[in-house]
């Protein structure tokens, strides 16, 4: 039960971390192309990677869920939908179709399972319960 509380509460911090990011937006202020990235392509990267790990804390329940690759699969997969969707008129998560946010949920999935699977894995004895 110890293992379970403290994978929780990694994924609750990073969930946090990614909220709390949304939330200030620290790059509002940054003028230029830093500034037209955050707005662009930040909730892109962020959001796969924060919603991976919250399947994590499923995995406990669904067995389906506890190899990386189906996680992987189901996050890049709602998140690349929605943009198709956008791309066919429909307003799914946004209204405007960039291919570009296509890489960054690839990339965000990507980085979630390099950190679950490289670090947490590896390095973290309560990670794999």
């Amino acid at each position: 039960m110890q293992k379970f509380t403290l994978k929780l509460g990694l994924i609750l911090s990073i969930s946090l971390l990614v909220a709390t990011l949304h939330i200030i937006g620290p790059l509002r202020q940054t003028p230029g192309p830093w500034h037209d990235w955050y707005y662009s392509y930040f909730s892109d990267l962020a959001l796969p990677f924060s919603f991976y790990f919250l399947l994590c804390i499923s995995e406990t329940n669904i067995p389906q869920l506890r190899t990386w690759w189906v996680k992987a699969g189901l996050v890049f997969g709602a998140a690349t939908t929605a943009e198709i969707l956008q791309f066919f008129g429909f307003d799914a998560l946004g209204v405007t179709f960039d291919p570009l946010d296509i890489v960054m949920y690839a990339s965000g999935t990507l980085s979630a399972v390099l950190l679950d699977q490289g670090v947490f894995k590896r390095w973290l004895p309560f990670w794999s319960e």
